[in-house]
């Protein structure tokens, strides 16, 4: 690289961070342990709900179905993996989401941020950061509460937690940038249209094959999907090439929300 263009590129990367994350990072964990820490750990209880009211409530009348490798598994066993990616999902979409449109839209934080020496990658790596706290949060509770349950078989469900980072990063970039063009209550109704349906039919709850092929593709398209049942075969011990495809897909919506998100901060106070 010639030193003409290192010269060029250079104040593109200054105006998009300043390599000061950590200033944005200790505001957030500030405001959790003095304002939000109640809310932090009411979202982890959510899961463990479904989880005794389907795995064990209505598990004992499914029995067991059909795991990872085709073993058969208990039903209780089945969805505890879908629900933990659940739970990260729900962790970081929380953070990244309406969080994030309440400092965006009404307490105009990052516009303060950024008349700093913070950068809007700054910005963006620092809340999603942030987010992926939350998600190894309830990662790592709901881990032991299925433990204590019973429900873990194998030592490889240790993983299970990167695995829900690695989820909460994915969820957490990509809604960051996606709330940043939202402007209206309303407008973030709209969330909460998209993750429920997901929720019901990204195979958290039964297998995928009770639908029809076409509608099963759609289901593969989700990322949540993924997400569940790169949780089911961590559960296990289970791996095949589906189980790179999974992670390289959050690698991807990963990378895409972190670029959006960056370029829309820009563009929004940096004009």
């Amino acid at each position: 690289m010639s030193a003409v263009t290192r010269r060029r590129r250079a104040p593109v990367l200054a105006s998009l961070a300043s390599g000061n994350v950590g200033a944005v990072m200790e505001r957030g964990f500030k405001v959790v342990l003095n304002q939000n820490w109640m809310v932090l750990v009411s979202g982890f209880f959510e899961p463990v709900l479904y989880l005794l009211a389907m795995g064990i409530g209505m598990g004992s009348l499914v029995g067991e179905v059909t795991g990872p490798g085709g073993e058969p598994v208990a039903y209780a066993a089945y969805i505890a993996p879908a629900l933990l990616a659940t739970s990260a999902m729900n962790g970081a979409i929380y953070d990244s989401t309406w969080n994030v449109f309440f400092k965006l839209r009404f307490a105009k934080l990052y516009q303060a941020m950024l008349q700093t020496s913070l950068g809007p990658l700054d910005v963006a790596v620092g809340e999603i950061l942030m987010a992926l706290f939350r998600g190894f949060l309830y990662a790592l509770g709901f881990l032991g509460v299925i433990a204590a349950l019973g429900l873990v078989t194998s030592w490889w469900a240790l993983l299970m937690v990167p695995a829900a980072v690695l989820i909460a990063l994915g969820f957490a970039s990509f809604g960051m940038g996606v709330t940043s063009f939202l402007t209206t209550f309303q407008q973030m109704d709209l969330i909460n249209f998209v993750l429920l349906p997901m929720f019901l039919f990204s195979a958290t709850l039964y297998p995928i094959e009770v639908y029809p092929d076409w509608i099963q593709w759609m289901i593969m398209a989700m990322p949540l999907w993924h997400g569940v049942e790169l949780m089911r075969q961590l559960s296990v011990g289970y791996f095949d090439a589906m189980t790179w495809v999974h992670s390289l897909y959050f690698l991807g919506m990963t990378a895409l929300g972190l670029v959006l998100t960056t370029v829309r901060l820009r563009s929004l106070f940096l004009r």
